[in-house]
């Protein structure tokens, strides 16, 4: 979104990785109270005002308890009215400022409404909706329905926390229905439906809670928690996508099969290798996870694209170029492939030789893609240095994926990932990465996130942390005396628990 705005999936990925760069949430709730605080005594500073906070049981929640804790030492007459069990509270920084207030209910009024039947009378200046903030996707349900037609129906100053419950915060749109809010106060930055439903959101303000700005530009855990998709019971094989992967020549044969290989670590449901003959037999004899396309010949050739044609319209996604090699006739069949691709709309991973044949037209891309270039390389597809500046080295690859319509995953000390506009930086890594295959094993993450239909510049800024936390993790057990192989297990480790890198950050800090 613009400079002022950001969605609440935005938001979910920068708090989980301002958790991760040390800014807990338990810090972020707290200054949210105090600021909604300092909203109300700024506009009611009589001490005899009453003011009802009613809370949910999630982070919106937490930052009403929270409130109301402040409300209190100042002298207000406070009753705290929760919208469902509190043993049902979840969110540990929630419960911790819970069991805060909890130690001072005999100087607050404090009630559970456990369903809808249950609705107290209740008389009060001000009202805080604390129930369910940003990120609502379905309609309210009770108790919370009945409290949101409570609190519209009172003779009070409504104050709503991030957003209005019942107000979708990213379309404007109400969803059943909604508290219509006086005063709305979000937190960071606008989210953009706040801007459109005013006759809900009322005033709106905006209050920094320490989150620096820079942390937007950061990929961490949050990015993973992002792309990673629930696996429902029911799931069917190629549910979560079929990865092709075109790569391998008569000199080469592990590259591809890294990719493959991250690639089904990462969750895709199928993956296969189109590579020339000889190289698919030996293929077939590493490991029997990966379906291999055996081509005529011993490289690939502008005659071999239909074959490959055939299996890309059953494809998810492509990576095209681990091992190939750069014969005349492997650059313009990769061009072709490239095309194929584009024709179908399927997505489009440039690795290696892939992305130095790519380099021989380098034209804009006509559907979701990265390119993952080492610097070397980069030089090539640009026809310029690198600069050694962090800043300009941002600006160089910005330019460059605007100007491909793709993005540019740059490999090195830090990641620098672009689409053109958005920009992030990836710290995880180690110097003991500089073996070969590690970059394979990054394309073959990204590639799997892609053919499950994720973003390109999110499957990116996702895919570099998990690769580089992986060598993170070997180097702890290892030192710097890694294979690529050795980063594949550690692969669903940090998509299940991508946070549990923050003790190895800090251990290397």
């Amino acid at each position: 979104m613009g400079d002022g705005v950001i969605t609440s999936r935005g938001m979910r990925v920068l708090e989980a990785n301002a958790e991760y760069f040390g800014i807990s949430r338990l810090q972020l709730m707290e200054n949210a109270g105090r600021s909604l605080v300092s909203e109300i005594s700024a506009r009611f500073p009589s001490k005899k005002t009453r003011v009802a906070v009613f809370c949910g049981l999630g982070g919106n929640g937490g930052d009403g308890f929270v409130a109301a804790r402040h409300l209190l030492a100042l002298g207000y007459r406070v009753s705290v009215i929760i919208a469902g069990r509190a043993a049902d509270i979840e969110h540990e920084a929630t419960r911790k400022n819970y069991l805060a207030l909890l130690s001072l209910r005999h100087h607050i009024n404090m009630c559970e409404v456990k369903d809808s039947s249950q609705v107290p009378e209740i008389k009060a200046d001000i009202v805080v909706d604390a129930m369910l903030g940003v990120g609502l996707k379905g309609s309210p349900r009770q108790p919370i329905l009945q409290l949101v037609r409570t609190i519209n129906g009172m003779q009070a100053f409504r104050l709503a926390v991030d957003a209005p419950t019942g107000l979708d915060s990213d379309s404007g749109e109400v969803l059943g229905e909604s508290i219509k809010a006086d005063l709305t106060v979000t937190f960071h930055k606008a989210k953009p439906g706040l801007l459109k439903a005013i006759d809900y959101v009322g005033e709106l303000k905006v209050e920094d809670i320490g989150l620096p700005m820079i942390l937007e530009t950061w990929a961490g855990p949050g990015d993973v928690l992002n792309v990673v998709k629930p696996r429902p019971a029911e799931s069917h094989k190629g549910d979560f996508g079929k990865l092709l992967v075109v790569g391998g020549s008569e000199i080469y044969s592990g590259a591809p099969v890294l990719v493959a290989l991250a690639a089904l670590r990462s969750g895709i449901d199928l993956a296969y290798i189109a590579t020339p003959e000889r190289t698919g037999y030996a293929i077939s004899s590493m490991t029997a996870n990966v379906i291999t396309i055996k081509l005529n010949g011993n490289y690939l050739k502008a005659d071999d694209v239909s074959q490959i044609s055939q299996h890309l319209a059953k494809a998810t996604g492509v990576v095209i170029g681990p091992g190939l090699g750069l014969r005349p006739e492997t650059v313009e069949a990769c061009a072709k492939v490239v095309a194929a691709a584009e024709e179908m709309e399927k997505p489009i991973v440039l690795d290696a030789d892939g992305l130095k044949a790519f380099a021989e037209v380098k034209r804009p891309l006509k559907v979701p893609s990265v390119l993952t270039p080492h610097a070397g390389e980069f030089q090539i597809l640009t026809g310029k240095q690198l600069p050694s500046n962090l800043e300009e080295r941002v600006s160089a690859v910005t330019k460059t994926a605007a100007r491909l319509n793709t993005v540019v995953l740059l490999k090195g000390r830090n990641d620098i990932i672009s689409d053109g506009d958005r920009v992030k930086l990836n710290f995880s890594g180690n110097p003991g990465m500089t073996v070969g295959g590690t970059g394979d094993v990054l394309s073959g993450i990204v590639g799997a996130l892609l053919a499950q239909q994720i973003d390109p510049f999110e499957a990116a800024a996702a895919g570099a942390f998990i690769n580089g936390a992986a060598g993170d993790f070997v180097k702890r057990e290892r030192g710097y005396h890694m294979m690529p192989t050795d980063l594949l297990d550690w692969i669903p480790k940090i998509m299940d628990d991508p946070m549990s890198h923050s003790q190895v950050r800090i251990n290397a800090s």
